[in-house]
């Protein structure tokens, strides 16, 4: 299920649904769902990415999994960084994720949109981080190595088909 969050791009919001069905074809685009109040952190004016995926989580069965979309800022604990800006979240496994556009480039956001939505995705069927620089399960480690991401590598991908998932 893909859940746009606040003034999420509808257009975006389409495009996902389209790059996500090739690869499930039992996916959905939610009507829109206001940011999660509880979720706001004041002191950076971001939004906690484990709160959104919490509200996410409890909303239907443990067979299915949820996308949360937004443009605003995420962060998450990372460490002894207490409120690291992050892309995106996906706990390993899961049940849900959320992903941002905030940290992409403003000129290839549906190109780099789908691959921080699909390594997160990837997290909730329990993959781990990949060290091949070009798969998109790779660690951001704080940047945006996207452009440099082509695809699953061959042992994430044949992890994720034998989950079930279309890959060609």
């Amino acid at each position: 299920m893909i859940q746009p969050l606040g003034d999420f791009s509808p257009e975006l919001s389409r495009a996902m649904l389209q790059q996500i069905r090739q690869i499930n074809t039992a996916t959905y685009l939610c009507k829109p769902l206001p940011m999660p109040a509880g979720a706001y952190y004041q002191p950076r004016n971001r939004y906690r990415a484990d709160s959104i995926i919490h509200m996410l989580r409890h909303k239907s069965g443990a067979d299915t999994v949820w996308i949360a979309l937004t443009h605003k800022d995420i962060s998450a604990t990372k460490g002894d960084v207490a409120d690291w800006g992050v892309m995106g979240l996906g706990f390993r496994p899961g049940n849900a994720c959320v992903a941002s556009t905030f940290r992409v480039n403003k000129d290839k956001v549906k190109d780099q949109f789908f691959k921080i939505a699909i390594h997160e995705l990837g997290h909730t069927q329990g993959l781990p981080h990949c060290p091949v620089p070009t798969c998109y399960m790779r660690d951001a480690e704080g940047g945006n190595p996207t452009d440099e991401e082509t695809g699953f590598c061959s042992s994430c991908k044949d992890f994720l088909i034998r989950k079930g998932w279309q890959l060609k």
